[in-house]
Order: structure tokens, then sequence, then C-alpha cells
């Protein structure tokens, strides 16, 4: 098990290497001149090169390939002149420490994703801070939604095999996965936030802090979650009650489940004792799928509803064509999708005596 998860380890770090190289050369292919979209199209051409010169644009593009990967790097190596681009300075930058040396600082450090375009002399790690928790909030309420309704579902489906109870939970699932968020994020937001809004008490537009009437603080709106959560979590709802009805009807067919009927023993018993353990591990499988993608889907749900997420923050991004944060954005969803699939393959192969651990 210990050289299955040493392995596991390493096709993360690879992985987590390559989707870095492809964000950098994706986006370093894009036209249009950095500088120019930090400045604005009324820059001259002094202030241009400064600026290329200040964020490392001047060099070739396998020296600011290694710039980046320095950057992203926990040990990292700097120059000690403020000249260059790679001078790291400390008053910018917490939880680091300098090793030393004659002409560059050895530092550990949290990784750097530079400044946002948009903001001049905002981090772009300080903007994920600030979004990426609410984000998290929306994708946990969604996928614990979805999980307990999707559970149950499937369970009620498998043992309603063929009458109308199973037809219907299939159709509504069928509808569920094909509705785009989007387009259910709309209908969801105008009816029970507009036309019933008097009767749900639910807002069209809102995120999980709200400022009060005189501007003094924020407070705790829960109610805001209600709607984006049941949103996002209707096609995994949908996914999960299919797969737990086929893997349950699966299990049901097995030779020991067929032992226990013969002893006697009732539906109910079975299906909690012995069925519902052994259908969970497709449904495992696709629940930790779902949650990373989530991170990645809330960016529409995030913005009709106004839910002050990662999502929302790359919508706003891409508008303003603020490159840092877009890459800064993509690269911290791809981490949470290698961490998540990581951890799943080894609880699965843990769950599962039959999956190879060489």
């Amino acid at each position: 098990m210990l050289h299955y998860l040493k392995k596991k380890i390493a096709y993360a770090f690879l992985t987590l290497f390559g989707v870095i190289t492809v964000i950098f050369l994706l986006f370093s292919v894009l036209p249009g001149d950095p500088s120019r979209m930090m400045l604005g199209q009324n820059s001259n051409s002094e202030q241009l090169a400064q600026m290329k010169r200040k964020y490392g644009f001047d060099q070739p593009v396998s020296k600011q390939y290694l710039y980046y990967l320095n950057d992203l790097s926990p040990l990292s190596f700097h120059s000690t002149s403020p000249e260059d681009y790679s001078y790291f300075n400390p008053k910018n930058y917490s939880g680091f420490k300098i090793l030393g040396a004659s002409n560059f600082d050895m530092v550990i450090k949290w990784p750097y994703l530079r400044y946002s375009f948009a903001r001049p002399g905002k981090l772009v790690s300080a903007i994920l801070t600030e979004t990426l928790p609410n984000t998290i909030v929306l994708a946990v309420a969604a996928i614990a939604l979805a999980v307990l309704i999707g559970i149950f579902l499937g369970i009620i489906a498998a043992l309603n095999q063929d009458n109308w109870i199973d037809r219907v939970i299939q159709i509504g699932s069928t509808i569920g996965m094909s509705v785009p968020s989007f387009f259910s994020a709309i209908i969801f937001a105008w009816l029970f936030g507009f036309v019933w809004g008097d009767w749900t008490n639910l807002n069209m537009t809102g995120s999980l802090y709200a400022i009060d009437d005189f501007g003094e603080g924020r407070y705790l709106e829960l109610k805001n979650l209600i709607l984006p959560a049941v949103v996002l979590g209707i096609r995994p709802l949908a996914v999960i009650s299919q797969l737990m009805r086929n893997s349950l009807l699966d299990v049901m067919a097995q030779d020991y489940i067929r032992t226990a009927k013969a002893k006697g023993l009732s539906a109910i018993k079975i299906v909690k004792n012995h069925a519902i353990k052994n259908a969970l591990n497709p449904v495992i499988t696709a629940i930790s799928g779902w949650f990373a993608s989530m991170l990645a889907g809330a960016v529409f749900v995030e913005f009709v509803f106004g839910w002050n997420g990662l999502g929302k923050e790359i919508v706003s991004a891409l508008n303003t064509l603020d490159l840092p944060v877009i890459m800064g954005s993509v690269l911290v969803i791809a981490l949470f999708f290698i961490i998540i699939q990581t951890l799943v393959d080894v609880l699965y192969a843990w769950l599962d005596p039959k999956v190879k651990l060489d």
C-alpha cells in the first residue's frame, strides 16, 4: 500500500507539472501585449519598456517559463538586485525564509502567482484567498445535497425496478443531466428569487456575506446559498442516482445476496447490511470527479447568482484580460482535481481489495 501511495503521489506531481506547462504555453501564445493590458492604450514606449522589464516580458519565452516555474516553486532562487525581475522583496510576502547566498537568495515560500493586471499592487494569491473559500462552501453544499438525495433516490429506484416510481426517477435524472447549469441558474433565479420571491424569501442574487444597510459591517446570509447550491447540485444528483440504481441492481443479482435471501433475511436488512456498501464504489468515484469539477462548473452559476467566488472572479478576469488571475485560478482548480483524484484512487484501493496496488 505504501508503494502504491508513493506511485500515486509521483504521478500527481508529474500531472501538476504538465498542467503548469500547458497553462503557461497557452497564455503565452495569446495575442496582445500584457504590458499594454496593464497600462492601457495611452501608455508610451518608455512605460511599456519599463513594465516589460519589471515583469520579465522582455525575456525569451523559454526564460519566462523558467521564471514562472521559479515563482511557483516553494523552494526558489531570487536575485539580490532590485533591478532584476527575479528580485525577492520580503515586504511583499509572508511565510518565507531566506537562506541566503553571495549573489542570490534561496527562499522557502508559498507559491507566488504574481500581481493582477486589472488591480495593480494586488497579489493574485490575495484575490484567490478572498474568493476560493466561498466557492468551496458552495461546492460542499451542492455535493452534500447531491449525495444525500441522489443515493436515496437511487436506492428507491432500484427497489422499485421497472415500475412507475423507477421510471419517474429515471426521467427526472435524464432531464437533470441534460439541462445546462447556466440555464437552470437563470430559471431558478427568476422563479424562486423573483416570481415566488415573496413566498420563498430568497434573493435572485447574493453572496455568503451581505453588507448591512449602514455599510458598517457584514453579516452571514445563508439563505443566499440555497439556490446556487441546488442548481450546482442538480447534475451530480442525477448522475449519482442513476449510478446508485444500476450498481445496486448489479449487487442484488450476486450469489451472496441470493444466499442471504434463502436464509430468510428481509429485503431491508439485505440492502442495508450487505448491498449498499458494495454498491457505493462507483458512486464514490463519481462523487470525487463531480466535486472537483464543481470548482470549474461553478463559473456560470456564481455569475448568475452574484456569488462572490472563484467562478465569478474568473469571469471578471476574462472580461478585463487579467491573465495572472486567470492562470492562477485555472492552476488552483487543476490542483484540486489532482489532489482529489489521488485521494480517491487511494481510498478506492483501500475499499476494494481487488484493485492492484503494484
